[in-house]
């Protein structure tokens, strides 16, 4: 009886047919009955220390089952797999066996769960969108519930990700996932990594392959110093990492191969920064995301608050210091007054290009100053850091370590000329999928700040977007960078840099000291993938100089150029 969770087959609740799910549920209820009779019995005849073990894998085979329906019981777009996954769990209470509660309060540490689009409110439009996305993943994840403040953006990012891990394309299955788990954990990103190491096993993948990235094949070893590079110091990969993967013989990667892993690294990238910089929650069915214990008299016990999940009261304080409303209202005023005197200055002279050259360079070194003051290294634990080798490794700031890196101006390699055309032909459609991510949420605004409506924020975002742009380097020559001072305070500054650069670090202090009137749908980072686009281009701009790809307008010829991967942080403005 110590089968494990893969005897149960989720799969028919991911129908739109209601008969199917039904079917599924009478399975899955069979099932766990079934393993809940036998514990029972165990528990009626003598002990015989030889059962111990198989006694043992038989409980925990029972408990992630009964995790599983917790997370169904919650998130599942279907009504009818929500209350027959809970009519199961409370039938398992009734036979003495304890069940599991969810911990923590919703999908994100850092946003009230009150504020989230809960499952089983959302209309018709959303709840095709939840479905579609059930469909895919057999999860609702909290990554979803907490994107779902810009549907228009999640509608697009979902689509980009079934195409990159489910349809067809140059890398197998495993491989997509394996590389995810790989590219989450460069940046001890637990959430995604648990997620992907599931999924990894569902589609076959060899169990083996989770002991150590040395487990896995030679070629997937090989793809670890890339990985690493592009997670924290993109502006070092020259052409010489490129060509070691093309050219490793039996272990070698064809062109669309690489094409493939390189768009899953930098979305695995930029995802994990998300996850840190919303605080995302682990998943129900995850370690961490639910409890066996009963709940203490407060309503949270001892576990809850070593695993960060305090009590709603003590969430809600304001651990930025004891700011008053009118203190926030000002500072809302104060920003949309500097916004417009900014555009009077457009309006009334233009600075020099030789100006706006020694404003970014102002910028950028300034930029390399921003540091919060919780910046000690952060030790990644096993579980994590198997999956990569170097652990020591991580980002650094280039100009305070004496590296000179020479600025890359966007006008000379830009997205629309060198990079769509290439992606496509290579992984044929990832082009336009990513293609419209970028302009979504580029555009991405609603008009307003705070409780001010009918406000252009273009400015505000532009000045988020090359700012970050700027930390590594990159200049748009139509750009003043001294509006950047202007619009963006120190705290803001601080969470933006550890968001992009050491997500982990990203605290709820932080989240809570930029933006104080504005609403949580507003300040939530719709970060996954923006930045790939220029680390995409650039890497592949590599490729180019090694197999001669034409473009449209010229082949390039560099030896040697620097890519900035964690490149937009897109702060919607509702």
């Amino acid at each position: 009886m110590a089968e494990g969770e893969n005897e149960v087959r989720w799969d028919g609740l991911c129908s739109r047919d209601s008969t199917t799910r039904e079917t599924a549920l009478e399975n899955i209820r069979q099932t766990i009955l079934r393993r809940t009779e036998y514990l029972r019995s165990v528990k009626e005849t003598p002990f015989r220390p030889s059962d111990g073990l198989s006694n043992a894998a038989a409980l925990d085979g029972l408990n992630k089952l009964l995790a599983h329906l917790l997370m169904l019981s919650k998130r599942c777009p279907f009504k009818d797999v929500r209350e027959k996954s809970e009519f199961i769990l409370k039938s398992v209470q009734e036979l003495g066996i304890r069940i599991p509660r969810p911990l923590g309060h919703g999908p994100s540490r850092f946003i009230p769960e009150k504020e989230i689009l809960q499952v089983g409110s959302e209309d018709a439009q959303m709840h095709a969108l939840f479905a579609d996305s059930f469909a895919a993943l057999g999860r609702l994840d909290n990554i979803t519930l907490v994107m779902v403040f810009h549907p228009q953006y999640l509608e697009s990012f979902l689509k980009t990700q079934h195409y990159l891990l489910q349809m067809d394309g140059p890398l197998p299955l495993h491989y997509r996932h394996y590389i995810g788990i790989m590219a989450a954990a460069r940046h001890q990103c637990s959430y995604l990594v648990n997620l992907h190491v599931n999924d990894f096993l569902h589609v076959g993948g060899d169990p083996k392959w989770l002991n150590g990235l040395e487990n896995a094949p030679q070629k997937l070893q090989n793809l670890g110093e890339l990985n690493k590079v592009l997670a924290h110091r993109p502006w070092l990969i020259t052409k010489e990492h490129i060509e070691g993967l093309l050219k490793a013989e039996e272990h070698s990667w064809s062109l669309a191969e690489l094409v493939h892993a390189v768009v899953l690294l930098t979305h695995y990238h930029s995802l994990a920064s998300f996850t840190f910089g919303c605080g995302i929650s682990p998943e129900i069915h995850c370690d961490g995301g639910h409890t066996f214990r009963p709940p203490s008299v407060s309503n949270y016990c001892i576990c809850d608050i070593t695993n960060g999940n305090h009590s709603v009261d003590e969430m809600q304080v304001n651990s930025a210091g004891n700011v008053s409303v009118s203190d926030s209202f000002f500072e809302v005023e104060a920003l949309m007054e500097k916004m417009r005197q900014l555009q009077e200055c457009r309006d009334e002279e233009e600075a020099s290009q030789e100006e706006m050259a020694s404003r970014f360079e102002i910028e950028k070194r300034e930029s390399m100053f921003v540091f919060s003051s919780d910046d000690e290294e952060v030790t990644p634990a096993r579980d994590v850091s198997r999956h990569f080798e170097d652990t020591s490794y991580g980002y650094k700031d280039f100009s305070r370590h004496g590296m000179h890196v020479p600025t890359f101006r966007v006008q000379d390699y830009c997205w629309e000329d060198h990079g769509y055309s290439l992606v496509n032909r290579l992984y044929p459609d990832v082009g336009q999928l990513i293609d419209e991510k970028f302009h979504i949420a580029y555009n991405l605004t609603y008009n307003t700040m705070a409780m001010h409506k009918d406000v252009d924020t273009s400015m505000l975002r532009r000045a988020i977007w090359n700012y970050i742009h700027c930390m590594f380097g990159i200049r748009y020559d139509d750009y003043d960078y001294g509006e950047i001072n202007q619009l963006l305070d120190r705290s803001f500054k601080v969470y933006i840099k550890t968001v992009v650069c050491t997500p982990k670090k990203v605290t709820k202090r932080m989240y809570d000291s930029f933006w104080r009137q504005f609403k949580h749908s507003e300040k939530v980072c719709t970060y996954c993938g923006l930045p790939c686009n220029l680390a995409v281009i650039l890497t592949l701009l590599h490729l180019m100089t090694l197999k001669s790809f034409p473009t449209k307008r010229r082949t390039f010829q560099h030896s040697c150029l620097w890519c900035p991967l964690e490149g937009n942080l897109i702060v919607v403005l509702e």
